[in-house]
């Protein structure tokens, strides 16, 4: 048999489809959500309609001009991770013409330009919130306060017609941590405060919690590889141990790195796209395990307060070299 098409091993197909996938995931997304939208108010959901409206209207453009199956493509549910992803990771005051423009970057740009889903060597929603980021970097860091009483008619005006967020806006706990750690007043309130509602920031410790338990019911599923979620924790974890054991009045502790800003999301629904992380066991282990130990160096030595996109996306182009030196032998293969 010379045949080409008996050169590689049998498969057998596992049962599960892109759709299946994509829907699991956004279902395990779902208690993190409601959390995010009880502390943070209506304009979480606002920002993820519109972010998902707007993916899946650019992904038909651009099939359209692919000519490409709109309807079997648009109904695999990668734009609408991809637009949940991105509405998760934005400020839920963000005009709606930024969530606009990210996306677009997201979904044309880091997706069909390499050749659509399976061939993006970056991960499309990363991609898209770092664009807005730097080019946006005002409008981004106007953050809610949880439980401002900030009502939707007031978050429509703010994300419709951008005024006056100032007055119902703050700081996040990890930008604070970057401008005040190491005062006293901060120090103290670290170490006297319990851990929910104190050491990460009212309601975020309680987000990251439900992202958690979403992301365990993926690894239950066997949607992801527990590799990644426990490689990357483990990084956060390391690195921020020894600093924070070297000067604990300078560097915060691990329990805010694990609890603060976008940890779990990272973790366990970024990081693991199938796509954009290493494929081998070892590789997932040392992508992961990069990806945290980034996140912490960006988050206390960057510009910006949370690392996790950043570092993700340098992980992602770490990725074909990790492959290359982890790929498993080929049974017989000396």
């Amino acid at each position: 048999m010379t045949d080409r098409n008996f050169l590689s091993s049998p498969h057998r197909h596992g049962g599960s489809t892109v759709s299946s996938v994509m829907l699991r995931v956004c279902l395990c997304l779902v208690p993190g959500l409601v959390c995010y939208v009880g502390f943070f108010g209506f304009g979480v959901l606002i920002q993820s309609l519109l972010a998902v409206s707007f993916a899946l209207l650019v992904e038909a453009l651009m099939l359209v001009l692919r000519k490409r199956d709109v309807a079997l493509f648009i109904r695999d549910g990668s734009a609408a991770v991809t637009g949940l992803l991105f509405a998760l990771t934005i400020t839920p005051f963000t005009p709606w013409w930024i969530s606009l423009s990210g996306i677009t970057f997201a979904v044309v740009f880091a997706k069909h330009l390499y050749g659509g889903l399976g061939s993006n060597p970056f991960n499309p929603a990363m991609a898209g919130y770092v664009f807005v980021l730097l080019c946006f970097p005002v409008y981004l860091n106007h953050w809610p306060v949880p439980g401002n009483g900030a009502t939707p008619a007031e978050y429509l005006r703010a994300i419709f017609t951008p005024a006056g967020v100032d007055a119902l806006s703050g700081a996040t706990p990890l930008a604070y941590m970057k401008t005040q750690l190491g005062a006293m007043s901060m120090i103290s309130e670290i170490r006297t405060g319990p851990m929910f509602g104190h050491l990460a920031g009212t309601g975020w410790e309680w987000i990251n919690v439900f992202f958690l338990l979403g992301g365990l019911a993926l690894l239950a599923m066997g949607v992801i590889k527990w590799q990644v979620p426990a490689a990357m924790l483990a990084g956060i974890v390391i690195i921020s141990a020894v600093f924070h054991g070297y000067d604990p009045d300078l560097y915060a502790s691990p329990l805010l790195h694990l609890f603060g800003g976008g940890t779990m999301l990272g973790a366990f629904f970024i990081a693991t796209d199938p796509v954009t992380a290493s494929t081998t066991p070892r590789g997932r282990l040392i992508y992961a395990g990069l990806v945290g130990v980034l996140t912490y160096v960006i988050r206390v030595w960057g510009a910006y307060p949370d690392g996790v996109a950043f570092a993700v996306l340098l992980g992602n182009s770490c990725v074909p070299l990790i492959d290359r030196f982890t790929r498993p032998r080929v049974l017989g293969e000396v």
